[in-house]
């Protein structure tokens, strides 16, 4: 206003009405103590204090578009995400729609088990879906086994080789998201005690491979629902064993996590194959 003479045609280059900018310069006189402006008929000229103050508030508006740019420019950066190497590419995708309709750029890393909680110590994602046992998990999705099945559940111990026939062994496949102490620790225990052999439990070096020997023998491969239907592969439970695939968002710190609390938990649970 001090460069166009008038508080209506300064309001007008700043998009506001006359009267708001009047009661901002008055209320910005109130708190200095001294008028900004001398009012002449309809002009408007500064006063000598407010020729003082002038440099330092156009470096605060140039500082507030500063603030304004950064703000916008950080809204658009991704908000990263460590998700397992299960979830399959058409639920991320639906996941990342969820998340941009809540105005965040969401972008998810795939990575293992192992990797997820470094990537979030390290900071180079925001937050990641850790595996964490069945009683520490916000999300919780069932392992069973899937192959060439005609029962309704699968008794490990029925995959007992036959002593007439050596080379006949079943095995199953432990793809690497599920490779960690609160789910193969357990199966390999039950190998043990029923008598299997060491070989008939293995741990595959990715999923595609463990997918591959299923498909091409009797072995069988430990999954979930979702991941058997995919494959073409018939699921069943384990009799003697209750395995769970648990998942807890964890995130680096001062990260809010408020949008997966409330509107896209049910956008992971699909990734992750929870039941519906």
């Amino acid at each position: 206003m001090s460069e166009r003479g008038s508080f209506t045609v300064g309001a007008a280059a700043l998009r506001m009405s006359q009267s708001v900018a009047s009661r901002r310069v008055a209320a910005l006189e109130e708190r200095y103590g001294e008028r900004l402006f001398e009012r002449t008929g309809r002009r408007a000229v500064l006063t000598p204090f407010g020729r003082d103050l002038l440099p330092a508030a156009r470096q605060v508006v140039r500082a507030a578009g500063v603030l304004d740019h950064e703000a916008e420019v950080a809204k658009r950066r991704p908000w990263r995400l460590a998700v397992p190497t299960t979830c399959s590419t058409a639920r991320l995708a639906q996941l990342i729609a969820e998340a941009r309709a809540h105005g965040v750029v969401l972008e998810v890393q795939v990575a293992a088990a192992g990797e997820r909680a470094e990537l979030v110590h390290s900071q180079q994602v925001r937050a990641a879906l850790l595996a964490v046992p069945a009683d520490e998990a916000r999300w919780s999705v069932p392992l069973g086994l899937a192959g060439e099945l005609k029962v309704s559940r699968v008794y490990v111990a029925t995959l007992r080789p036959s002593r007439s026939r050596a080379g006949s062994a079943r095995r199953i496949w432990i793809q690497p998201e599920d490779d960690v102490p609160h789910i193969r620790d357990p199966l390999t225990r039950l190998r043990d005690a029923v008598g299997l052999r060491p070989a008939q439990v293995a741990v595959a070096p990715d999923l595609t491979t463990a997918a591959a020997e299923t498909l091409c023998s009797r072995d069988l491969l430990l999954c979930s629902p979702d991941q058997a239907a995919d494959l073409g592969l018939t699921w069943r439970p384990i009799g003697d064993l209750t395995l769970t695939r648990g998942f807890a968002l964890t995130a680096a710190p001062a990260v809010n996590v408020d949008l997966f609390d409330t509107h896209l938990s049910d956008a992971v649970a699909r990734c992750l194959g929870v039941p519906r």
